[in-house]
């Protein structure tokens, strides 16, 4: 009897055949190199994606259109002449790239500047000339090439050309600003220019170094013995009765609730009940300066000038001789809500400075409320004033100066002041409504005297 062979290996237990094994393993290892070509192709998309923008980026600022106009003529010549066997398109491209060449050197040492620039004032009153400094040092290790250094103020641009500068060398230049309109100025960032002869390319570098120059509106002096046209400092007695001030009034008949303090005994004495004293409210002279900043209420950007500076004026004197003031003006509504909302701006009075600072930003509005709306507000805000006065320009006519008027209390003394260039000064008294008009922002010095006096 013959007997069969015994198998061994994995393949006489589980009956699969012997090369599955090694198929699997060679199938694992595939998708392991798929896994990294493909992880390798995303990063390296990535990366090109990053460079060719930063290429992109760089390009923007660094190429002038004269710059590109050239590379593409040179990229063009040289691709036709090498194409066809031109010689003259081959050499016009070889220049452009020369001249290309030669620009790259002039953006060398765009970093190697410390300019400190510095102003003689950070406030100056509108109309006047600005003065400071600029101090270019090379803090690099090389001679710095010749350069240019622009800084802007507002919306202009001044320049300065700056020489060869040694290592640890400085130049310093004056700096002057023509004479700025009223507002807040930004002066600054200085920023070094780098650029070729021909101006293909050009590189730039901007310091942090940036001011903030407030041009204050242009103010005169207005007579403190007549300002607002009242002169009591110490506070004058109203129709208002209280039970304790300084005014004596009269002696009245004791409530219950009634001070015990305020018992006036010898009435009390002679009538056989008790009696207490009454007194007239004394307060302080309040003002207000209601300012208008409607569009449409003044005739030109000149005219809105001389109504700033004399609001700017008016409570500048309130100021400085400690009165209390509420300065007003209108502020930005949207269109779609006009009509339903209402608001005012106020402007700061704590100190000349903090005054003068807030009425840099006053600017004129399109849509806002009109002169008589924002005198109402400004009468609720306050209702203890001793005197208004409403600064507005000529197109605004007497009969909605007059609605003005009537948003402030019975006892509040209205002054309009009305700007108009084309205007002789003159004052006049219209049922109780005092209107000054003013050509000039010295007629309103002489109005107001003229006022007191009378």
């Amino acid at each position: 009897m013959t007997r069969a062979p015994a198998s061994s290996g994995p393949a006489a237990f589980t009956g699969a055949p012997s090369g599955t094994t090694s198929t699997q393993l060679t199938s694992a290892a595939g998708g392991r190199r798929v896994v990294r070509v493909v992880v390798w192709w995303t990063r390296f998309s990535r990366a090109a994606a990053t460079a060719l923008r930063t290429a992109a980026q760089w390009s923007g600022r660094t190429v002038r259109p004269a710059g590109a106009l050239l590379a593409v003529a040179a990229t063009a010549g040289l691709g036709v002449g090498i194409l066809f066997g031109w010689v003259e398109w081959m050499v016009a491209g070889t220049i452009g790239l020369v001249l290309i060449a030669m620009a790259v050197p002039f953006l060398f040492g765009a970093r190697a500047y410390d300019v400190d620039l510095v102003l003689a004032h950070q406030r100056v009153v509108a109309g006047d000339t600005v003065t400071g400094e600029i101090v270019v040092r090379n803090d690099g290790p090389r001679s710095a090439l010749p350069g240019r250094l622009d800084i802007p103020v507002g919306a202009g641009l001044v320049e300065f050309g700056v020489p060869l500068l040694r290592p640890g060398h400085a130049v310093s230049q004056p700096l002057q600003i023509p004479a700025v309109r009223r507002g807040i100025v930004t002066v600054g960032p200085a920023t070094t220019v780098r650029t070729d002869p021909l101006g293909l390319l050009r590189r730039e570098h901007a310091f942090r170094d940036i001011h903030e120059l407030y041009v204050h509106p242009r103010t005169t002096s207005v007579p403190a013995a007549s300002a607002g046209l009242i002169r009591d400092l110490e506070g004058n007695p109203t129709r208002r009765l209280v039970d304790a001030d300084i005014s004596f009034h009269a002696i009245r008949e004791y409530v219950p609730g009634d001070s015990r303090r305020q018992i006036h005994w010898k009435s009390t004495a002679k009538t056989g009940q008790l009696m207490v004293r009454q007194y007239e409210e004394s307060r302080r002279s309040r003002m207000a300066v209601v300012l208008s900043a409607a569009e449409a209420e003044f005739a030109d950007a000149d005219e809105f000038e001389l109504a700033v500076s004399c609001a700017a004026s008016l409570g500048l004197r309130a100021v400085h001789d400690a009165r209390d003031v509420d300065i007003v003006t209108g502020t930005e509504i949207p269109r779609v809500v006009r009509g339903r909302l209402r608001a005012i701006r106020h402007i700061p009075a704590g100190s000349p400075r903090i005054l003068l600072d807030g009425f840099t930003t006053v600017a004129m509005i399109e849509n806002t409320m009109t002169i008589a709306e924002v005198c109402r507000l400004a009468a609720e805000a306050n209702e203890r004033l001793s005197i208004a006065f409403v600064v507005v320009g000529s197109p605004v006519p007497l009969e909605r100066l007059r609605q003005a008027a009537l948003g402030f209390p019975a006892d509040t003394s209205v002054v309009a002041v009305i700007c108009d260039e084309r205007a002789h000064p003159r004052m006049r008294s219209l049922s109780g409504l005092t209107v000054l008009t003013v050509g000039t922002l010295n007629d309103l010095s002489g109005l107001l005297l003229r006022g007191a006096g009378s």
